[in-house]
């Protein structure tokens, strides 16, 4: 490890970040330090504006993957080097898409597509609870509380601890699986048991199961926390307590699945029922 490194990841844990940013922050330094081949503190301010520009014309990085690794430069800049003065922005522009659920009957096959049974009560898992794949891969046994039915999500996105459901059918299901595979430490561990299962494999875990199901809506594993929120607001569910168990700091962040439930336009008409239109005649030619 180099000093840079070592003085960086000091710097990130005197602020208290957690160990997912400090990772993301290390990773978005190294990745511009190999993309010059030199030294991270041998790259100029306006090196730094062409490595995003690339980011953004060349490897099409959504807007929040690219302002996480300016924040991890920023970062750099300004707590390791001491150049307070470094002032790097891209401007917030969002696609605006809406998120994509899948419907019932489609996870049902996404369930029965897997052969593997990590792998099947690990996407029945992100589902149920609506867990963001971060939060999924650090799940420890410890966290699921069968005598409450609820299952403890530790320092999540801005590092709040909050909790989320525990349906009966999960908690047998991961039983089952607890059984079979004796987890440890970790949950869902990786090749290494002591170490969680790498967020890329779950994703490749859900893409992999998706193509078994033939499945060609949505994304990636985050189409099931899309799924789950829409599922349980056309259930009847409450903006606030929906906020809660997603753990999104605002409302709005949550209302935006207003726009993609069905239970609000089952009572609505569209205009063309209602037209008074007198019926066609034949006509002889």
């Amino acid at each position: 490890m180099t000093s840079l490194r070592k003085r960086m990841i000091r710097e990130l844990e005197l602020h208290r970040k957690s160990p997912r940013t400090i990772e993301a922050y290390v990773t978005a330094v190294a990745q511009l330090a190999r993309h010059y081949g030199r030294s991270p503190d041998c790259v100029t301010i306006e090196e730094v504006r062409d490595f995003l520009h690339h980011l953004i014309t060349e490897r099409k990085l959504a807007f929040s993957s690219c302002n996480q690794k300016l924040a991890g430069i920023r970062f750099f800049y300004r707590h390791v080097l001491g150049r307070e003065e470094v002032n790097l922005r891209i401007p917030a522009k969002r696609s605006g898409k809406l998120p994509e659920p899948l419907g019932r009957r489609e996870i049902a096959r996404l369930l029965q597509a897997t052969t593997n049974v990590k792998h099947r009560v690990l996407l029945m898992t992100c589902y149920a609870t609506g867990l963001r794949v971060s939060e999924l891969v650090y799940l420890r046994p410890e966290d699921v509380h069968s005598e409450r039915m609820l299952i403890h999500v530790r320092q999540g996105k801005g590092r709040k601890d909050r909790y989320t459901l525990l349906s009966p059918r999960l908690l047998e299901e991961l039983r089952a699986y607890w059984r079979t595979c004796r987890p440890h430490e970790w949950l869902f561990f990786g090749g290494d048991r002591n170490a969680p299962l790498p967020v890329g494999t779950a994703q490749k875990v859900y893409y992999t199961a998706k193509r078994r199901a033939g499945i060609e809506r949505g994304h990636g594993i985050h189409t099931l926390r899309h799924s789950f929120a829409t599922h349980l607001m056309e259930a009847g569910v409450d903006l606030p307590t929906l906020q809660r168990l997603l753990g999104h700091a605002s409302l709005a962040t949550t209302a935006k699945y207003l726009h993609v439930t069905s239970k609000h336009l089952q009572n609505v008409r569209s205009p063309l029922e209602l037209l008074r239109m007198p019926e066609p005649t034949d006509t002889a030619e």
